[in-house]
């Protein structure tokens, strides 16, 4: 029982989905929750909720990001739980639609706003695992559309705030993924243009959080910023210098993981200091996962 745990484990990557937490904390953050949140029981109920949401929601994400790979990791990623021949096709399929489902009824427990947000995000990580990687321009669109609703899915703990800051989930988090999870480069390589364009993408994304914090006149952002930008740069700056599958790899890796790093900065910027700190308190949670099941 406990091998197929870790099985099932393996396929959902625990590590990414603390970076989805992240994001939906990071929302919850932005929607100001944290400020009149009393420490009772009941005040951290809806936040249990939207992060249980979240988490099935990321997690059958991914599972059937291998569900709908099986074919192709048999040649290219025959390590894998489906293709090793560890979890049947069968078994994978339906542990990622409980997951679904799993997220989309927490979501709706607390919501009908966050139900259809996180029925918006089952769509479209499924659209993605299907159809929309396979397309160079949409795919990392329909991926970055996917991590933008997860931000939006915390701040539907407030409808009004909903409303209001819906563009958090929008075009930094699309710009952040234009180049992740890009299967064959990790696996065979590729050249130095695509790395050279993220390297261009996530300065954008700085940017952005940087325009963030000082329209909120939020500098203490910057303590999240500076090792956001270590993290993500370090591991891009190798993969520059030795494209190689492998560096590419762990320049991704770098990439998801240092989400977390994002989502406090973007806290941080909307004065959620204390929030801020949890989040990137978060990141070696996931470093260690990450060093027991693949990020990638």
């Amino acid at each position: 029982m406990a091998g197929k745990l870790t099985v099932y484990l393996r396929l959902m990557r625990p590590a990414n989905i603390v970076t989805s937490v992240a994001d939906v904390l990071a929302g919850i953050a932005i929607a100001g929750y944290f400020y009149q949140l009393p420490f009772i029981a009941n005040s951290f109920y809806p936040v249990i909720l939207l992060c249980l949401s979240t988490i099935g929601l990321y997690g059958g994400g991914i599972v059937f990001n291998d569900v709908f790979d099986a074919e192709l990791d048999k040649v290219e990623r025959p390590e894998r739980a489906i293709p090793s021949g560890l979890v049947s096709l069968k078994e994978a399929s339906f542990l990622g639609t409980f997951l679904l489902l799993w997220g989309i009824g927490f979501a709706f427990s607390y919501s009908n706003h966050a139900g259809a947000i996180a029925v918006a995000i089952a769509f479209f990580a499924l659209l993605y695992n299907k159809i929309s990687k396979h397309i160079k321009f949409i795919g990392p669109l329909n991926m970055g559309l996917c991590r933008g609703l997860n931000l939006l899915l915390g701040i539907s703990i407030s409808v009004p705030m909903l409303m209001h800051f819906y563009y958090p989930g929008g075009g930094a988090h699309h710009l952040y993924l234009l180049h992740h999870h890009d299967k064959p480069l990790m696996v065979h390589g590729g050249n130095k243009r695509n790395l050279y364009i993220g390297g261009v993408l996530y300065a954008i994304v700085v940017a952005a959080i940087v325009y963030f914090a000082v329209s909120q006149q939020q500098s203490t952002a910057l303590l999240f910023v500076i090792p956001f930008v270590w993290l993500i740069y370090q591991a891009l700056f190798i993969a520059i210098k030795n494209p190689i599958g492998p560096n590419i790899g762990k320049a991704v890796k770098a990439g998801v993981i240092s989400l977390i790093l994002m989502d406090a900065a973007r806290a941080a910027a909307f004065g959620a200091m204390w929030p801020a700190i949890f989040i990137a308190c978060l990141l070696p949670v996931s470093r260690q996962f990450a060093k027991v099941f693949a990020v990638t």
